[in-house]
């Protein structure tokens, strides 16, 4: 099991920036999701720790950046261009494993859930 917290969530005007970071030590797969209300979690980004492969959903359209810190076991999003589209409550997931069920974009594909870190961006 792998013990995540996050943090960096906040409210924006349309066009500004954020980072959400997630301490998630032991973890081989980390991913960020989000879920706006009445909508399904649907995967943002994650990260392959053991090698530093990276996965984006196709409406990130390059506006985010998720990374490492290996020596603090830290992933980040960094999201940039924000657009009200992007509110949401943003969840960091887990997998200590090195093979995941699905795509590393799916919600199966992940064991462990963060609390969330809301993300409101008015326009």
């Amino acid at each position: 099991q792998v013990q995540l917290a996050e943090y960096g969530g906040g409210s924006v005007q349309a066009g500004g920036s954020l980072r959400l970071s997630c301490a998630a030590s032991g973890a081989s797969y980390v991913g960020w999701f989000r879920q706006a209300p009445g909508k399904e979690r649907e995967g943002v980004a994650a990260i392959y720790t053991v090698r530093g492969i990276t996965y984006y959903a196709d409406f990130v359209e390059g506006r985010f950046t998720i990374s490492q810190d290996n020596a603090k076991n830290t992933v980040y999003l960094q999201m940039t261009s924000l657009k009200p589209a992007d509110t949401g409550m943003y969840y960091c997931a887990a997998n200590p494993r090195t093979s995941v069920s699905g795509t590393p974009l799916d919600t199966t594909a992940y064991t462990d859930w963060g609390q969330g870190t809301q993300v409101s961006v008015s326009s």
